[in-house]
């Protein structure tokens, strides 16, 4: 642990979280609110590398549980007036009692069908929201009547912070023993449960923590937006981002995924000049990398390290 802690990484990483707390003070609003919104976006790509880097369980619907943990919050506020804190923790409770009762029966099946089962969670969920508009605001969306703040320098803090807690921890989980138990349940689960490891119990308690931190992410998210709807929250194509921010940044790495989800964030606004072709320069952009390097981006930051 001494030995980590005094490793280039850790310190080019601390250096970094600290640059970025002082950005608010040398930097627009606009800045500020986007890497807000990539703050929020990389713990929703660290929390899916958790399940599917290590427990090696493909989740193509990841945005069904930041849509549990965003609506939960927002309901909670529009509908019962709690307290934000309350809200959040509502949105966060919905998520991982959402995300077990998914995992449950999904890791019955293996491959291509626990896949599938994930996408058609979000589809569901966008049907849920549209038939029940009258408590979720339906397509138009769900205004909230409180927010984090109405300063841009608050809301990034609390997005940084956030972030910053939430890798520490999925990366602590990552190498723990658990974390151990879980890489080698996703690489060969006929040899863990050999070793006597109960591979389902520890999928589950997985997909549980992933479900946590989305749906804290997500419920924050909304705090912040100012709304939940469907395009913001639950849209396939934002799970499909935060899959790509995920493998592009470096699977199987935790922090890999926050540097993936800012890279696409901040790229694709300093590209929005481009208009549509915003999007497709900026999958390009990706794709080349992933070609290149399968490890993602930390896997060339090593690759040039070692040579």
């Amino acid at each position: 642990m001494k030995k980590f802690f005094s490793s280039k990484p850790f310190i080019l990483t601390i250096g970094t979280l600290a640059i970025a707390s002082l950005l608010p003070f040398g930097v627009s609003d606009y800045i500020l609110g986007v890497l807000t919104t990539a703050f929020y976006f990389a713990v929703f790509s660290m929390s899916w590398d958790l399940l599917f880097g290590y427990a090696g369980e493909v989740n193509f619907g990841p945005t069904f549980l930041i849509g549990l943990g965003a609506y939960g919050a927002g309901m909670a506020d529009s509908l019962l007036n709690l307290p934000v804190p309350v809200c959040i923790l509502i949105g966060a409770l919905a998520a991982v009692i959402g995300g077990v009762a998914l995992a449950i029966p999904a890791l019955r099946l293996t491959g291509p069908y626990l896949g599938l089962i994930t996408l058609v969670a979000v589809l569901l969920l966008q049907q849920v929201i549209v038939i029940f508009a009258g408590v979720t605001g339906g397509e138009i969306g769900l205004s909230m009547p409180d927010v984090l703040s109405v300063n841009s320098a608050p809301n990034y803090e609390y997005a940084l912070a956030f972030m910053t807690v939430s890798g520490a921890i999925l990366f602590a989980i990552s190498r723990s023993n658990f974390g151990l138990i879980l890489q080698a349940a996703g690489q060969d689960p006929i040899a863990a449960r050999a070793l006597g490891f109960n591979i389902t119990k520890h999928k589950i308690a997985a997909f549980a923590i992933s479900a946590l931190f989305s749906g804290l992410s997500g419920a924050l998210l909304v705090f912040y937006l100012g709304t939940a709807s469907v395009n913001a929250v639950v849209d396939i194509a934002i799970g499909v981002r935060v899959i790509i921010a995920a493998v592009l940044g470096g699977r199987r790495t935790i922090i890999g995924g926050a540097i993936g989800a800012i890279f696409l964030i901040v790229a694709g606004e300093i590209l929005r000049p481009l208009g549509q072709l915003s999007t497709l320069v900026v999958a390009i952009m990706a794709l080349i990398v992933i070609m290149v390097s399968p490890d993602g981006l930390l896997g060339m930051l090593r690759a040039r390290r070692t040579t």
